[in-house]
């Protein structure tokens, strides 16, 4: 097919190769020519705003529409919808997802060591993760363009969500799941949601070699984050965001790293309201990982970025349990135009953080985590400094991962291996439950104690 040719509106969003930059047919997922992936451009918007309105003029349509109670209205993405791909009303799956919080966290920020911190907790989203954002506008182009089967690898929280807007949408799901390695908070999802569950034998990246091979092979929609409208959507996030800040931008914005498709999504969100005029300037954005699955990391370190270090990623923080993400290159880019960078963070740093945001009253995964961890790594290093405005990215809800939390607090989570150290700062984040006689002044006497 690389000999065919493919006629285009000129006018209307394209698909374009991020390494070459030819244009795609709509329902492809890499370049044709050379195999790169895929990202949505809107050459309209070079000859004016979105539907020929300015910044200034879908601000205010956008707040309009939060008062609204039209459907898409009310959801978070599509309220949106002058900045998506178009997709038929009557198409269009939604769980009303987006319309997340963004919280302050006081203690959090004097635990790192500045000023002024946020969370934009994209795990209150109707499955519990950022990944409904894009999902829903992933799955309704798959209804619009015919398929009846959609399919995903997953580390948990994609299969669950593209269970639920398939099942909203009148489709059948596919599920690939590595046997043993997702939580099982996030596996009952997916089936409690229909899907057709397969747990294979192998990690997350053979999980996506299988599926590659099914859908060369049936009718059968890609819904991973390799998929370009799955970006659409999620870069919505960001939109959010901005407006919840009244269009005036942090200084800093810290994402966790899996597939690297959620950095790649708000890094573009964050290039194309420059472009549009809602931002004069573009916050930093960068990435952190766990320090066992760490290959963006060992990329830039290693080969400044040049190729992919693929690493065996081992962590328990399975969101980002990934070692060979497929976006590596998009986050590249958004981290070298915003000005952001990368940072690794240790499993004790990422149950520790985890206890901080949750004793602030928000909670999150353990994948959500990392940005905290790494923020503090970033204040050491001078990257961030104590005036400065800084959101991290929660992307997936306490509840994803409940044994994970129950273990930590237990003091079950890491063994002997831990250094003294270390089990001295896990040890005074635990709140392990207590063992008491049914007797009232027992527990007038811990209160006591306590205060």
């Amino acid at each position: 097919m690389p000999n065919q040719v493919i006629k285009v509106d000129r006018s209307a969003p394209q698909l374009r190769c991020i390494a070459c930059g030819r244009i795609a047919l709509p329902d492809r997922f890499r370049c044709e020519y050379c195999r790169d992936l895929l990202e949505i451009i809107f050459p309209a918007w070079t000859e004016g705003g979105p539907g020929g309105r300015n910044a200034a003029g879908l601000k205010k349509l956008w707040r309009e529409r939060r008062a609204s109670p039209h459907p898409a209205d009310l959801s978070g993405v599509w309220r949106f919808r002058e900045i998506l791909p178009e997709i038929a009303p009557e198409k269009v799956i939604s769980l009303r997802e987006g319309n997340t919080p963004l919280y302050e966290l006081p203690h959090c920020a004097r635990t790192a060591g500045i000023d002024h911190l946020y969370a934009k907790h994209q795990g209150m989203n109707p499955t519990g993760s950022f990944k409904d954002t894009g999902m829903t506008v992933a799955a309704s182009f798959a209804r619009q363009a015919g398929y009846r089967w959609v399919a995903c690898a997953s580390t948990g929280n994609t299969s669950a969500s593209m269970a639920a807007y398939a099942a909203r949408g009148g489709l059948h799901s596919l599920v690939l799941i590595p046997e043993g390695k997702i939580s099982w908070g996030k596996l009952s999802q997916s089936l409690d949601y229909g899907a057709l569950t397969c747990q294979l034998r192998t990690d997350f990246d053979g999980c996506v070699r299988v599926l590659n091979e099914v859908v060369e092979r049936m009718s059968v929609y890609l819904l991973n984050s390799v998929n370009p409208y799955r970006v659409e959507g999620q870069k919505t996030a960001a939109f959010e965001l901005l407006e919840q800040l009244e269009w005036t931008a942090p200084d800093h914005i810290i994402v966790p790293g899996g597939n690297l498709a959620n950095s790649s999504a708000l890094g573009k969100a964050l290039r194309e309201m420059q472009q549009l005029g809602f931002l004069a300037r573009v916050p930093k954005l960068s990435v952190v990982q766990a320090q066992g699955a760490n290959p963006l990391v060992r990329t830039i370190r290693e080969t400044g970025g040049e190729r992919l270090v693929a690493v065996q990623a081992e962590t328990m923080a399975s969101a980002i349990r990934i070692g060979n993400p497929a976006s590596w290159k998009k986050a590249l880019r958004v981290i070298g135009e915003s000005g952001g960078t990368v940072e690794q963070v240790s499993e004790t740093e990422i149950a520790v953080a985890k206890a901080e945001i949750g004793a602030e009253g928000i909670g999150c995964e353990p994948a959500s985590a990392v940005t905290l961890a790494g923020l503090k790594k970033l204040v050491r290093r001078g990257f961030v400094t104590r005036g400065e405005c800084v959101v991290l990215v929660l992307t997936g809800h306490v509840l994803k991962d409940a044994d994970f939390t129950l273990k930590f607090h237990r003091g079950d989570l890491f063994d002997e291996a831990a250094s003294e150290a270390e089990r001295t700062n896990l040890r005074r984040h635990q709140r392990s439950p207590l063992v008491l006689d049914p007797s009232a002044e027992k527990v007038v006497e811990l209160l006591s104690s306590a205060e």
